[in-house]
C-alpha cells in the first residue's frame, strides 16, 4: 500500500504473476465532513476503476444499496441526526472483490443556553470574602471541542475546555472563583461557549454568549479625608465639620462629644459658630463595619487683646520716665529728693 492524498483511498497491492495491479481507488468529495445538528449533507464518492460491478453507501440514514455499472455514487441526507452514524462508500468489483472506505463525521450541537448564576450564595457580596460563579452550558456536543471563556467587562480571565469524548449532547459548567473588592461594585461579568471544530468547520467558530452578569459588593465606610482634623478658632468662628464617608449600602451618622453642645444631628456635615474647646467624634456605620473620625477644637489666643495692653504698660512706663526727667532737672543737682 502506498499513501495518497486526503480523501483518496486505493488498495494497489494485487500480486498476479510477480506484477503490481491497481485494483481500486475511492475518492470523497467532501473527504471529511463537519455538519450542525439537522443539516442536510450531501458527499460524492466517485473511482477511478472503469468498469467496476457496483458502487453504493451503507449508513443508518441515506443508504443507496448497491448502484451497478456506476463510477460514483452520491450520500444525501436531508436532515442529519445520527450520532454515532458511520457511513461507508464500497465498491464491488467485477472479480467478486468488496472494498470500504469509512467516511469521517463531527455531527456538532450549539448549546441551548449560556448562562451565568452564584454559586451557594444570594444577594449582595461582601469585600474581601471568596464567592463562586458558574457557567453552564446545556446540550452541546461534541464536549471535546468546547472552550469556555470568562470575562470581566472586556479582559479574559479564565479558560477551560473538557476531554469528554461523548458525542452526543451534554451539560457542561465551569466555575470562576472571585475576592471581589469596593473597586468590583457593578462589575459585568460573561461567559462564552465556543466550539472549535478545526478547518473542515465553520469560520469563525460558533459562539454562545451568556447575558452580563453584573455584581453588586457591600464595604465598610471610608473617609474621604484624613481621621483626625485639628481646629484653632477664636469665639464667635465659624466651623464646618465634614465627616463624609464612602461605603456601600450608604453609611449613616452619629455625633458624639463631651461638651454641652446643640444637638449635632446624623448628617456628615455640621456647622457651628458657638462650638466650645473639646474633641467630638463622628462615626460613620452600616451593616459591614464603621469608621471614627475626631475633629479636636482648640481655643485661639487674641493678639489684638494681648499687644494692647502690652502698648499700654509700654506707654504708662514712658510717661514715668519723662515726669521724672523733667522733675530732675527743675530741682537742680543739689535737690534731695
Amino acid at each position: 500500500m502506498i499513501n495518497g492524498i486526503v480523501g483518496v483511498f486505493s488498495w494497489i497491492i494485487v500480486v498476479t504473476g510477480g506484477l503490481t495491479q491497481t485494483v481500486s481507488h475511492l475518492e470523497m468529495n467532501p473527504s471529511r465532513l463537519v455538519v450542525r445538528y439537522g443539516d442536510s449533507v450531501s458527499v460524492n464518492c466517485s473511482t477511478s476503476v472503469a468498469d467496476p460491478d457496483g458502487m453504493g453507501w451503507e449508513a443508518s440514514d441515506g443508504a443507496t444499496g448497491l448502484i451497478e455499472d456506476v463510477t460514483w455514487v452520491m450520500w444525501t441526507v436531508e436532515s442529519l441526526e445520527d450520532w454515532d452514524g458511520s457511513p461507508k462508500c464500497f465498491i464491488n468489483l467485477k472479480n467478486g472483490d468488496q472494498h470500504k472506505e469509512t467516511l469521517g463525521v463531527t455531527l456538532y450541537h450549539l448549546p441551548d443556553i449560556v448562562s451565568i448564576s452564584p454559586l451557594n450564595h444570594t444577594g449582595p457580596m461582601v469585600e474581601g470574602t471568596e464567592y463562586q460563579l458558574q457557567c453552564d452550558v446545556l446540550n452541546v456536543a461534541p464536549v471535546r471541542n468546547l472552550t469556555v471563556t470568562w470575562y470581566k467587562g472586556n479582559e479574559t480571565i479564565k479558560t477551560d475546555s473538557y476531554g469528554d469524548q461523548s458525542k452526543t449532547p451534554v451539560n457542561k459548567s465551569s466555575i470562576l472563583t472571585i475576592t471581589p473588592s469596593r473597586e468590583d461594585d457593578g462589575a459585568l461579568y460573561r461567559c462564552e461557549a465556543q466550539l472549535n471544530l478545526g478547518p473542515e468547520g465553520p469560520h469563525p467558530s460558533p459562539v454562545n454568549t451568556s447575558e452580563h452578569h453584573n455584581i453588586l459588593v457591600h464595604y465598610p465606610p471610608v473617609f474621604l479625608s484624613s481621621s483626625t482634623k485639628t481646629f484653632e478658632l477664636r469665639n464667635g468662628d465659624e466651623v464646618t465639620f465634614n465627616c463624609t464617608a464612602t461605603g456601600n449600602p450608604a453609611p449613616v451618622y452619629s455625633w458624639q462629644t463631651s461638651q454641652p453642645q446643640e444637638n449635632m444631628g446624623d448628617q456628615p456635615l455640621f456647622t457651628s459658630s458657638s462650638l466650645l474647646p473639646g474633641t467630638y467624634n463622628c462615626t460613620a456605620s452600616n451593616d459591614i463595619g464603621k469608621q471614627t473620625k475626631l475633629f479636636i477644637m482648640k481655643r485661639k489666643e487674641d493678639r489684638t487683646t494681648f499687644w494692647a495692653i502690652i502698648g499700654s504698660m509700654l506707654g504708662l512706663a514712658l510717661v514715668i520716665t519723662i515726669t521724672y526727667a523733667i522733675f530732675k532737672r527743675k530741682a537742680g543737682p543739689d535737690s534731695i529728693i
